[in-house]
């Protein structure tokens, strides 16, 4: 999707959208994360695929490197509450959940999480005088709609086809990688023969990657559940608290901790069979944790000294980690309050799929 030609025809639709607006590119930037978060389900691809086209023009326009790092990192880790979340898929494979109900689940929550990053990106760009692009026209933003349609209709038939019972999300891959070959190769010609190959290489090695990670981390597990962690973890939790409100602010805190030095995939499959026990002792649904501890790891993943998406848009924009932390605060600070008034407001999250499913 990255270099089919995909991303490029979202970002022109965000920058038809927004305009010369105070902030008018940060703007573009999370938006475009939020619209390509929902094909890739991937915070790093988010991150490279806009990165490479956003940072540059954010420059020139006069843009902090250090807080255009800062805004597409934590945009970009949107990827991984968006559905198709990869994220989300490894979860409900690890706690038997449904998939299609955390992907309805993880809706309402990613759009508040972009609406917060935006307003921050507003108010920091407020305060130094940068603006937008090019001024609002109808006729372009018609002409951008145009060329993105077939762009955005890849999250239609993923979601919508889970939702319907169509495919599974393993099927479900397979479906979305078939369009964007044909959407790349025979629509957009932008895919050779030779850009295939390496994608494909890329990808069978990014896939043994994780799955070393994930057994080795499954091992782990067993070792946990042999020593009966899980069930000291259910009473130390129990015995500290009777409210399950409490008890998932204390998991929150947990993994918030864990999120600064873990690996995303490393952490649910480690602690899903420790965290399962303690969600049915307080009768917390597993769905509703799952987009919680979701967005734990968007949190960590823009969190040193790991912070993998942070890492990634540093790079992206040649500049080192340490310039990014004067704008990261702010960024990290919203995401964190979204987190917790999902927990204070539960119905954020279990509303949607309740009516849906």
């Amino acid at each position: 999707m990255v270099h089919g030609g995909l991303a490029p025809r979202i970002i022109a639709l965000c920058s038809a959208l927004i305009g010369r607006r105070t902030g008018g590119l940060a703007m573009v930037m999370i938006i475009a994360c939020m619209m390509f978060g929902s094909l890739s389900g991937s915070g790093v691809a988010d991150v490279v695929a806009i990165g490479t086209m956003m940072l540059p023009a954010m420059k020139d326009q006069g843009y902090a490197p250090g807080f255009s790092a800062s805004a597409l990192g934590c945009a970009g880790s949107l990827g991984t509450v968006i559905p198709p979340s990869i994220v989300l898929i490894v979860y409900g494979t690890a706690t038997n959940s449904s998939i299609g109900q955390l992907f309805v689940a993880a809706i309402i929550p990613g759009i508040l999480l972009g609406l917060g990053l935006m307003l921050v990106a507003w108010w920091i760009s407020r305060r130094n005088g940068w603006q937008g692009g090019e001024p609002f026209s109808w006729g372009e933003l018609g002409r951008a709609a145009k060329g993105s349609i077939l762009a955005m209709l890849a999250p239609i038939i993923i979601v919508g086809g889970i939702r319907l019972g169509i495919f599974t999300p393993t099927e479900a891959a397979g479906i979305g990688v078939a369009y964007a070959l044909f959407i790349g190769i025979f629509v957009y010609r932008a895919l050779s023969l030779s850009t295939l190959m390496r994608l494909l290489r890329e990808t069978t090695e990014m896939t043994g990657v994780i799955l070393l990670v994930i057994a080795s981390a499954s091992v782990f597990g067993w070792i946990l559940a042999a020593e009966q962690v899980p069930q000291m973890a259910v009473n130390g939790i129990t015995q500290a608290t009777q409210s399950g409100t409490v008890a998932l602010l204390m998991m929150m805190a947990v993994l918030l901790i864990l999120g600064t030095f873990m690996e995303s995939i490393a952490i649910i499959l480690i602690l899903a069979p420790v965290f399962l026990p303690i969600l049915g002792h307080y009768g917390i649904d597993p769905v509703y944790f799952g987009i919680l501890l979701t967005i734990n790891l968007a949190i960590g993943a823009n969190t040193p000294p790991l912070g993998i998406d942070l890492m990634a848009a540093c790079r992206v924009g040649e500049i080192p980690l340490s310039a990014s932390f004067k704008y990261l605060i702010p960024f990290l600070g919203v995401m964190v309050g979204v987190l917790l008034l999902l927990v204070l407001f539960p119905a954020l999250i279990t509303e949607l799929p309740g009516i849906l499913f």
